[in-house]
This record gives C-alpha cells, structure tokens and sequence, in this order.
C-alpha cells in the first residue's frame, strides 16, 4: 500500500530502493513531477508513477557533492577543520 505525498518542489524523498532525490519541477499542465536523484540524474515522472515509489521524507542531504560527481577530498577545503574560527594568523608572529 502505497503512501502518497503531495509532491512540492524543494521537498527530498528516499524511495525504497534507497534513492535519495529532490523534486525540482511540477507542470501542472502535462500533470508530470521532475525530480533529480542524489547523483545528478533527472526523471520526469507522471502522478500515478510518483504513487508507486514506496516513498519516504527525509531531510535535504548536508554533503551537497551529489550531482557534481566529486569526492569530499576535492572539495578544495578542510571541512573537518578544527582551529579556532577567531584565530588570528598573526597570532603566530613575536
């Protein structure tokens, strides 16, 4: 039995294949929701497909490096930094 969600653009859903995604469009006129997967993929579903992914809400994912096809390495920052964000790199001069 099938839960249904009224689709809003913005919301994230996990299927229950385990496929995280968001839904980016709703056209009301060809009555169709686009959503675009974790990974970048973009799929355009109509109401009665929407109905039959076993979905549930999550929150939006906080490593937003998905769709880019990048790893947390190349982030090209620290993102488990730990210095003091009120350092001063002047700190270390005499």
């Amino acid at each position: 039995m099938a839960t249904e969600y009224v689709p809003r653009v913005g919301d994230w859903y996990r299927t229950a294949t385990g496929e995280d995604f968001e839904i980016v469009a709703i056209d009301e006129d060809d009555q169709t929701i686009e959503i675009q997967y974790f990974d970048g993929t973009i799929e355009e579903l109509d109401p009665e497909a929407w109905l039959d992914l076993g979905l549930t809400p999550i929150e939006a994912p906080e490593d937003w490096s998905g769709s880019l096809d990048i790893e947390r390495e190349d982030y090209g920052i620290d993102l488990e930094r730990t210095e003091d964000p009120w350092h001063s790199p002047l700190d270390s001069f005499d």
